[in-house]
């Protein structure tokens, strides 16, 4: 079953589609965006203004053509702006009979859920005590959740495109504007700041268009390059004041779209948005910000899966490691091998843990690599580990790592095979010492747990390691009474990024109890 969410926001109209996997997971095949402006032009967004209603029905009737390729059934939610309009029947009528969409009109809590639901399909946070601001057109949703429950909830009628309205309408920025949209946002923040301080939170998350484009903004202003996803991404108190006062000493529209890493399109709303997010972070005591690019569509995503096929909620580890498992069937026609290999390569890193000291999240990077580490044969099998870079860093299918998470992985694929990690390689010379070491552990270990099915039979049942001080001996266990001998030389013609990696000589032999040979190759 195929999936449409739509969000018919106060900016910006989203579509996603989704492929439902099973009761608890989606593979998104496919995203668009149109910047609508349904808030713009009607004052206090007590009505819908007519062009704008015409550019959000020009969106959603083009959105039901693309769910229509996809096949997908289409669910849509609509926010403040139509919540809030008075006119917002004659939109919903509209959309029902010149798109042909249904458009439910949630509560201001409803989508508070939702974006938690969201959220929780991009970072690891679920066992983890979170403050999410979700900073919209027309209304920011500020929550605290914790283990999939939403312990408490605020909408308010805080948005980029409504302050701008009502703040900094025109071209020309006013000197007194900004003071005065700072106190209002204050001021109706306040209220739930005794809540929010009373459950307490270990981290903040901002999801949204206008946290992204202050993280574009703030790597910008540092000299930093920009990012392919920003899922993940944090940035401090610092960086966001510095964001805000560069947008408030730009006068004009105009030199704001030209500052760096800035969004043509939201320069004229960003400083309303810069000013909300300000004042969250002051008011709820915010210190970091950590950025989501998931959450109300994708919370509707997940909200349906669970209504119609009665799932649950997971963790997100289950959902990124999923994500890779989608990579991996829509590029690599072995499968069975890869699985066998990332077996393998995972017990040679718990094998070896008192050598390198590489922690758990190391050990998802090495399974990642490992079970996508083919995906380039989708391209071309001559360089296919290059392809394979190529492939696992621009993919959108990879779903809770961060940018510099999904770098690591796709390095640990791209030196499965051929030359070993250099300093003339660019984007290894990117990396940072620590990183460097540790994709040389992993993609060395990925080397010879390849090795280890050079006949993709899956012939090996098992591996253990011995630590020798300068010999790392490494038991292979067949399964059965099978000969293992290609396996064995495979992976000791592999075996040299891993010595160099971990300063040992390495010796691979057949565990004497589930074989009568013995096969050393020192």
């Amino acid at each position: 079953m195929n999936l449409a969410a739509i969000d018919v926001g106060t900016n910006s109209l989203h579509l996603v589609v989704a492929r439902v996997v099973d009761d608890r997971h989606f593979e998104v095949i496919g995203a668009e965006k149109e910047m609508v402006r349904l808030g713009t032009g009607s004052g206090d967004m007590k009505r819908l203004d007519p062009a704008a209603m015409d550019r959000g029905i020009a969106a959603l009737a083009r959105f039901r053509r693309i769910a229509d390729i996809h096949d997908a059934r289409v669910r849509a939610v609509a926010t403040s702006a139509v919540r809030e309009a008075e006119n917002h029947d004659e939109f919903l009528a509209r959309a029902r009979t010149e798109a042909g969409i249904e458009v439910e009109v949630i509560s201001g809590v409803e989508e508070a859920r939702l974006i938690h639901l969201g959220v929780l399909q991009a970072l690891p946070v679920f066992t983890k005590r979170s403050l999410i601001c979700d900073i919209g057109g027309g209304s920011t949703e500020v929550m605290v959740g914790e283990h999939g429950e939403l312990l408490s909830a605020r909408s308010f009628k805080l948005g980029a495109v409504r302050l701008t309205n009502r703040f900094f309408p025109g071209e020309l920025l006013h000197p007194a504007a900004v003071q005065a949209c700072r106190t209002f946002v204050r001021s109706a923040l306040v209220p739930f700041a005794h809540e929010v301080h009373r459950l307490g939170f270990e981290v903040a998350i901002g999801s949204s268009g206008t946290i992204e484009a202050i993280a574009r903004l703030a790597r910008a202003a540092a000299g930093q390059n920009e990012l392919r996803t920003y899922n993940g991404f944090r940035f401090d108190a610092s960086a966001l004041a510095s964001v805000v006062r560069q947008l408030a000493t730009t006068r004009t529209v105009v030199e704001r779209a030209a500052l760096p890493g800035m969004e043509a399109k939201r320069a004229d709303i960003i400083l309303a948005g810069a000013l909300i997010l300000e004042g969250v972070a002051e008011v709820f005591g915010v210190s970091t910000w950590t950025v989501s690019e998931y959450a109300l569509r994708e919370g509707v995503l997940l909200d349906t899966v669970q209504r119609t096929r009665g799932g649950t909620l997971h963790h997100l580890r289950e959902v990124s490691r999923n994500s890779v498992l989608a990579l991996a069937r829509s590029c690599d026609d072995e499968q069975e091998h890869g699985a066998q290999v990332a077996r393998l390569a995972l017990e040679l890193f718990d094998a070896t843990v008192g050598i390198h000291g590489l922690d758990e999240g190391c050990r998802e990077y090495l399974e990642a690599g490992a079970l996508l580490a083919n995906v380039g044969l989708f391209v071309s099998h001559t360089k296919h580990h290059l392809h394979s870079y190529y492939v696992i860093r621009n993919s959108d299918r990879l779903v809770g790592f961060t940018d510099a998470e999904i770098e690591m992985i796709a390095q640990i694929a791209r030196y499965h095979r051929k030359s070993a990690p250099k300093a003339t390689h660019a984007e290894f010379a990117a990396l940072g010492a620590g990183d460097q070491r540790v994709v040389r552990i992993l993609a060395g270990l990925l080397r010879v747990a390849i090795g280890l099915d050079r006949s993709h039979e899956n012939l090996i049942a098992g591996v253990t390691a011995h630590d020798g001080g300068d010999e790392l001996v490494i038991e292979v266990t067949p399964a059965g009474a099978l000969d293992v001998s290609l396996e064995l030389y495979a992976a000791s013609e592999r075996r040299s990024l891993l010595e160099d990696a971990l300063g040992r000589r390495i010796r691979l032999t057949v565990g004497v109890a589930h074989s009568s040979a013995t096969a050393d190759h020192p």
